[in-house]
C-alpha cells in the first residue's frame, strides 16, 4: 500500500499542547464498526459504552526523562535523546545539533558526560556515559526533561506526560491513550464490573519513527521491550473464552496482545510487530486510542481495525467538530 494513502491535513490549531484537566474531561468519539454510527461524548462517560465483563488492557510502562541537554567542547548546545540501554554505560540515542561525529564528548550538568562511539542507520548513535547503574539513573532524574514530541511546543512536566497507573520505568514516549483515565474513573468502572489487566511495552523509537518508504509493507519497526506474564495471559484467554470483550487501551497494548497472547508461559523480550491494513485481529475486540499523525504506523494500526477510508472519514468529522489531536488530544473508542 502507498504511504500517501494515509495522509490527511490537520489545522495546526487542533494539535493539543496541554492535557485536558481533569484528564477525563477530554472529548470522546465513539465509533461502532457494525453500524458505522458515530457518537460524540466526553471520556468521563465512557462507562456508557462499556459493560460488565469487559476487559480493559492497559500498558503500565512509565516514562523516564529521556531528553538531555548538554554542550560540546566548543560550547555549542546539543540534545541527546535516550532510546534504550545497550549494555553497561552504553546507550542507543538520537543526537540533535551540528557536528555530530564519533569521538565527540558531550558534557551535561551534575558531572554527567558521554562520548559518541558509533554511528548506526536511521540517525541513531551509540554513546558511552561516564556513569552507570543507579548513579546514572539518579543523574537523569535530576537533569533530564520529559520527552514530549516536537509538535508540543511548550515544556511539559513528567507528571503530565504520564498515565496515572504507570508503574514500570522504560518508555521514552508515553502510551497516550491512557492519559484520559483518572483514578476515580477507574474505580467507577471497576464498580460497574469492568476488569482491568496490565501489559508492558516500553515505548521506544519504533512507535514514533517516521515511515520513509513509499510502500508501507517495506517499513521495519524498531524493536521495543515488552512483558506479558503467564497469569495475565491465563485470565485474558479465559475472559475471551467466555465471550467477554477485550478492549485494548492504546496501540501499544494492541501490539502486545496480538503478538504475545498465545505464549502460555509468558514473555519478556523484544518485539517489532507492525500492524497495517490486511492484518486480521486474533484477540482484540475493541480499542481506545487517540487521534494520530498522518502517515504514522499508529494510524495504520487503527486503519487495520476500522478500515483506512473509514478512519480518514472519522478524522475529517473530528476535525470539523474541532477535536484535539495527538498525544495530549482527545480520545476515540472503537467497538
Amino acid at each position: 500500500m502507498k504511504l500517501s494513502l494515509f495522509d490527511y491535513h490537520l489545522p495546526r490549531q487542533l494539535i493539543a499542547q496541554k492535557p485536558a484537566k481533569p484528564r477525563d474531561s477530554s472529548r470522546l468519539l465513539v465509533y461502532n464498526r457494525k453500524t458505522k454510527k458515530v457518537i460524540h461524548d466526553y471520556f468521563y462517560s465512557i462507562g456508557k459504552y462499556l459493560r460488565a465483563g469487559d476487559v480493559l488492557v492497559l500498558n503500565n510502562s512509565k516514562v523516564f526523562p529521556a531528553r538531555l541537554w548538554g554542550r560540546k567542547p566548543t560550547g555549542g548546545k546539543m540534545e541527546v535523546f535516550l532510546l534504550k540501554k545497550v549494555k553497561g554505560k552504553i546507550w542507543e540515542v538520537l543526537i540533535g545539533g551540528k557536528a555530530r561525529r564519533v569521538g565527540l564528548e558531550i558534557k551535561f550538568p551534575k558531572g554527567l558526560k558521554c562520548q559518541i562511539i558509533k554511528k548506526l542507520p536511521a540517525g541513531i548513535w551509540h554513546v558511552k556515559f561516564n556513569f552507570g547503574g543507579k548513579r546514572f539513573e539518579n543523574s537523569i532524574n535530576k537533569i533530564g526533561v520529559a520527552p514530549t514530541p516536537p509538535y508540543i511546543k511548550s515544556a511539559s512536566n513528567l507528571k503530565d506526560y504520564q498515565t496515572v497507573y504507570a508503574q514500570k520505568t522504560g518508555s521514552v514516549a508515553a502510551p497516550t491513550a491512557g492519559f484520559h483515565f483518572t483514578k476515580s474513573l477507574m474505580a467507577k468502572l471497576k464498580k460497574q464490573g469492568v476488569q482491568f489487566e496490565y501489559v508492558t511495552l516500553h515505548v521506544g523509537y519504533g512507535t514514533f519513527q517516521p515511515v520513509k518508504v513509499s510502500e508501507i509493507e517495506k517499513h521495519k519497526m524498531h524493536p521495543e521491550y515488552a512483558e506479558l506474564d503467564k497469569d495475565t495471559i491465563k485470565r485474558l484467554i479465559e475472559a475471551k473464552r467466555r465471550g467477554r470483550r477485550i478492549v485494548a487501551v492504546g496501540t501499544t497494548s494492541v501490539r502486545v496482545l496480538e503478538s504475545l497472547i498465545h505464549r502460555p508461559h509468558g514473555f519478556r523480550g523484544w518485539i517489532n510487530t507492525f500492524i497495517y491494513p490486511s492484518y486480521r485481529f486474533k484477540f482484540v475486540d475493541a480499542m481506545i486510542t487517540n487521534f494520530h499523525l498522518p502517515k504514522s504506523t499508529l494510524l495504520m494500526l487503527v486503519s487495520a481495525l476500522v478500515g483506512r477510508k473509514n478512519v480518514l472519514g472519522i478524522y475529517q468529522r473530528a476535525i470539523k467538530k474541532k477535536y484535539r489531536f495527538y498525544s495530549f488530544g482527545d480520545a476515540m473508542l472503537i467497538v
